[in-house]
C-alpha cells in the first residue's frame, strides 16, 4: 500500500475520539491505499482544487480489527461492512472525503461523517439547497476518477477492482502497511 498522507488534509477521525465509537482506535492518523486507488484520490484532488475546493480525508486503509470493534457497536451493512466478510477499507480500497474551501473554511455538507441516518444517503433530498451541490460537486470529482459511490453513504467511494486487494489487518502505523 502506498500512503497518500502528504498531498491529502487529513482529519482521520478513528484515530480520534470523534466518531461514533466515541474513542480513538487507530494508532496513527494516516491515509493509506493501494497504488491505483493513491493515483485516483490525488487526481480527484487536483480536480477539486481547480475549482476551489480540497478533499478532505476522514478514513482511507482500516486495519480489520477495527471493523470488528465497529460491528459491535453497529451490526447494520448498510452502515459498517460485516467483519467476517471484510470491508473495503480493510483492503485499502475505500475512502471516506468530504470537502473544504481552499482557504481551509468548511462548506456546508450533507450530514456529518458517520451519519447514519437516511439524510446520509446519496439520494437524500430534504437538506439544505447548498448541501446538496456539495455532495453533487464530490461526487463529480469522485467518479470521473473511476471511484464508485455507496449509496447510503455520501462520504463513502469505493475503488474500481477492491475485491482483488487481500483483507488486512496491519495497525497505521507500522512500516509493514507500507510494504506491501
Amino acid at each position: 500500500m502506498g500512503a497518500a498522507d502528504t498531498d491529502l488534509l487529513l482529519d482521520i477521525r478513528y484515530a480520534t475520539d470523534e466518531n461514533f465509537l466515541g474513542r480513538a482506535v487507530y494508532d496513527a492518523a494516516r491515509c493509506l491505499l493501494v497504488p491505483d486507488a493513491v493515483e485516483r484520490l490525488l487526481a480527484a484532488e487536483r480536480a477539486l482544487r481547480a475549482e476551489g475546493y480540497r478533499l478532505v480525508v476522514w478514513d482511507c486503509y482500516r486495519p480489520r480489527s477495527v471493523q470488528y470493534l465497529m460491528w459491535e457497536i453497529l451490526p447494520d451493512p448498510d452502515y459498517v461492512a460485516d467483519p467476517a466478510r471484510g470491508s473495503r477499507h480493510n483492503r485499502g480500497a475505500a475512502v471516506d472525503v468530504g470537502l473544504r474551501a481552499l482557504d481551509g473554511s468548511d462548506v456546508p455538507l450533507p450530514t456529518a461523517h458517520d451519519d447514519f441516518t437516511p439524510l446520509a444517503h446519496r439520494d437524500a433530498i430534504d437538506l439544505p439547497a447548498a448541501a446538496i451541490a456539495s455532495r453533487e460537486r464530490l461526487e463529480r470529482a469522485m467518479t470521473a476518477q473511476g471511484w464508485i459511490p455507496l449509496q447510503t453513504e455520501w462520504w463513502h467511494f469505493d475503488a474500481p477492482g477492491w475485491e482483488r486487494h487481500p483483507l488486512r489487518d496491519d495497525p497505521l502505523g507500522s512500516a509493514a502497511s507500507e510494504n506491501r
